[in-house]
């Protein structure tokens, strides 16, 4: 039972992140764009052959290579949480932990399963197992601008901030990383503790042994 509600919560992340990616794929086409939240938040239908946040793997072979290192990683991830969860580490360490582990599953899914169910394998691929296309959604053009044409090397360019297109599963890892980053002494605080504790004494000693030698007498 101690494991179980670590991986509800991941199961949790992936039920969300499959619902959206499913809803999207039967009421929208690829590239429709829908506003959610005026022109700063949009729903933007594409098919990612390659990593998180819109990032690509051109080769055939590195997709293949992306999905079994993927799945490795998912069980990597299962492993350590049980680790963790067997050490009694910080709670909220486990939830993020959770988090990752739930956002790199619905991404697997996607990479294993999608080429055959919803047949979004790219052209040419030699089995449509293990070469689904991840489909992302979420599109957060906060602002844009172009850069004057005095800007060297960019100018004239166009500049838009945030452009990747993501999904619930790239923003289930990453949160759950950035808090890990950012919570290290409230997450690791006894490890903190314990390291510094034994520094002083050893120090203390060596001065007590420099400044009273005990040497035999002849």
């Amino acid at each position: 039972m101690k494991y179980a509600k670590f991986f509800l919560i991941a199961l949790f992340v992936i039920a969300i992140d499959q619902t959206s990616k499913l809803l999207v794929y039967h009421n929208m086409y690829i590239h429709q764009e829908i506003n959610v939240l005026g022109t700063w938040f949009r729903l933007h239908y594409l098919l990612n052959p390659g990593m998180a946040f819109g990032i690509r793997w051109e080769s055939e072979f590195g997709k293949l290579a992306l999905t079994i290192f993927r799945i490795c990683a998912m069980f990597g991830i299962s492993y350590y949480m049980v680790r963790m969860v067997q050490k009694k580490a910080h709670a909220g360490f486990l939830i993020c932990l959770a988090l990752i582990l739930g956002g790199a599953m619905g991404n697997v899914i996607d990479s294993t399963f999608y080429g055959v169910y919803l047949n979004n394998a790219p052209l040419g691929v030699p089995t449509p197992w293990f070469h689904g296309q991840v489909i992302d959604m979420l599109y957060f053009p906060l602002f844009h601008f172009q850069w004057p044409a005095w800007v060297p090397g960019i100018g004239g360019d166009y500049f838009e901030f945030f452009s990747p297109v993501f999904n619930i599963a790239d923003s289930s890892i990453f949160i759950g990383v950035v808090i890990i980053l950012f919570s290290q002494k409230r997450f690791f605080k006894e490890e903190l503790k314990e390291a510094p504790a034994t520094e002083p004494n050893q120090v203390l000693a060596s001065e007590a042994t420099t400044e009273n030698p005990t040497t035999p007498v002849e």
